[in-house]
């Protein structure tokens, strides 16, 4: 299987299949001589630390103040955890984040500014439903689950919904039940307080899309605070209205893409991955792998995981050293099958699927706007991917494309043209996806370091976020609160 130039995204070609590529924006330059020199670099207000939504967002902040920046990307391109991969034409799918919608006012408004466009997720005709080998298909959001188990699940959600709205934003450790409910991992609340096994079963459909984690790995709390920084539990599964309503024309990095344009190739530099942040007198040093850059602040917008592979002098305080080994990331590989059109719509269907089969637990449409080529987009998460992710990659394909034929029938796997996939646990600067969670415990005792600067260190990236924690628009907002803190400092 042929690797494109991104670290963890293959694809396979087939009779007919495009041509594929991750989608790059290529700033700076330098051969291995140049890696080897380390000039002593220059000096700058700021440097940011990753050149994702949250890091190109602080620095366009910072040049609007009228401060100097620079952007250092330990990768060949822009995006972070978005990233566009060719298909036929000049059509692209999204093999990373891709979804915005309602009350996500930060990251629809900057679509805005860039001149970008959005379009609805494709929900038009009937969707599947799969359980212990029976396929069902259904209208509307409700699975057609027993009575029992439906009426178990809306009780669920309305109590998990009240709950969640009494833990505080900014310091969920201070909820009133937050030693309760954070002693306690999410699939010790289901048992507690959901019977029937269809209803865990869907519950645990729930957490998997949303954390790319299992029920057993999350706290309580966590999951509370996760839900109310979105509103409700409601907004974070559904579609249409919800997380998953609409997609970027052109592909979600297109918005890192046209940031970084703007910013430039003099303040973006890419191929740059940071060896060490050392506080000096009255100011910090970037230490990249071909220079160092002198600034007055740094503001480091990465999962909180990766940020600590960072050596940092002095070391970071000790609370927010440990919080970094405490909060791991999601395990995803994100599968993508292309045909010549999307077939399952003149069948009726709208190509989503919610199946308590696995290894493909949840299903959606993602062709481009016109639907050509026709695209079936599905998810291995938590406990799947750790396990298909360890398997030969013909295997993988094989066990995605028998799930593919099993919701939307043989079409799905003898008409498939090219199959992409990323296993965000194999790229190098991200090592798992959506993002960082805390397991029971964490934010109690460490919660505290999550955004608090570190001497003249601050930190951004969407696990900061208070508002759409874990999404493009939490990143965003990260990132302009981490560049008000510095120009209040400056």
């Amino acid at each position: 299987m042929g690797e494109s130039s991104e670290k963890g995204v293959s694809r396979r070609r087939f009779v007919g299949g495009a041509a594929a590529g991750a989608t790059g924006y290529a700033l700076g330059g330098g051969g291995a001589a140049a890696e080897a020199a380390k000039p002593p670099g220059r000096r700058v207000d700021a440097v940011v630390v990753g050149a994702g939504i949250a890091g190109l967002v602080a620095a366009r902040k910072l040049r609007q103040a009228g401060r100097s920046v620079i952007v250092v990307e330990a990768r060949k391109r822009v995006g972070g955890r978005t990233l566009n991969h060719a298909i036929r034409g000049d059509e692209v799918v999204e093999v990373g984040g891709q979804w915005v919608g309602p009350t996500q006012d930060r990251v629809l408004g900057l679509i805005s500014q860039l001149g970008l466009e959005t379009f609805k997720t494709h929900v038009d005709g009937q969707n599947v439903y799969s359980r212990e080998g029976s396929r069902q298909t259904y209208s509307g959001t409700i699975p057609p689950a027993n009575p029992a188990s439906l009426g178990e699940i809306a009780v669920a959600i309305e109590q998990l919904n009240g709950m969640a709205a009494t833990v505080p934003l900014d310091a969920p450790w201070t909820a009133p039940n937050a030693f309760e409910w954070d002693g306690q991992t999410f699939e010790t609340w289901k048992r507690a307080n959901v019977l029937t096994d269809e209803a865990r079963d869907l519950l645990d459909l729930a957490v998997e899309a949303i954390f790319a984690a299992e029920p057993l790995d999350i706290s309580l709390l966590f999951t509370l605070f996760y839900i109310h920084s979105a509103g409700n539990l409601n907004r974070l599964i559904d579609t249409a209205g919800g997380a998953q309503d609409s997609r970027i024309v052109g592909g979600s990095q297109l918005i890192c893409l046209r940031l970084a344009r703007k910013l430039g190739k003099r303040v973006v530099k890419l191929g740059r991955p940071v060896e060490a942040i050392r506080h000096r007198r009255g100011g910090v040093e970037v230490a990249t792998s071909r220079e160092t850059w002198h600034a007055k602040r740094v503001i480091v917008a990465m999962a909180p995981e990766m940020a600590s592979r960072i050596r940092y002098k002095p070391g970071l305080p000790p609370l927010r050293d440990q919080l970094t080994q405490r909060l791991p990331m999601g395990s995803v590989v994100k599968c993508i099958a292309v045909y010549d059109e999307p077939f399952w719509r003149s069948e009726g269907l709208s190509g989503m699927a919610t199946s308590t089969d696995g290894p493909l637990k949840l299903t959606f449409d993602n062709s481009p706007p016109d639907g050509d080529p026709g695209v079936l987009l599905g998810f291995l998460e938590g406990h799947e991917a750790r396990v298909l992710a360890e398997r030969p990659p013909k295997e993988r394909q094989a066990a995605v494309l028998a799930s593919f034929e099993r919701l939307f029938g043989a079409r799905a796997r003898t008409d498939v043209r090219e199959y992409v996939e990323k296993s965000w646990a194999e790229d190098a600067w991200s090592r798992g996806c959506y993002g960082g969670f805390a397991p029971p415990g964490v934010l109690l005792d460490f919660g505290e370091a999550l955004r608090r600067p570190a001497g003249r260190i601050h930190w951004a990236g969407s696990e900061t976020a208070t508002v759409w924690n874990g999404y493009m628009d939490g990143a965003v907002q990260s990132g302009e609160r981490a560049a008000a803190e510095v120009l209040t400092e400056l």
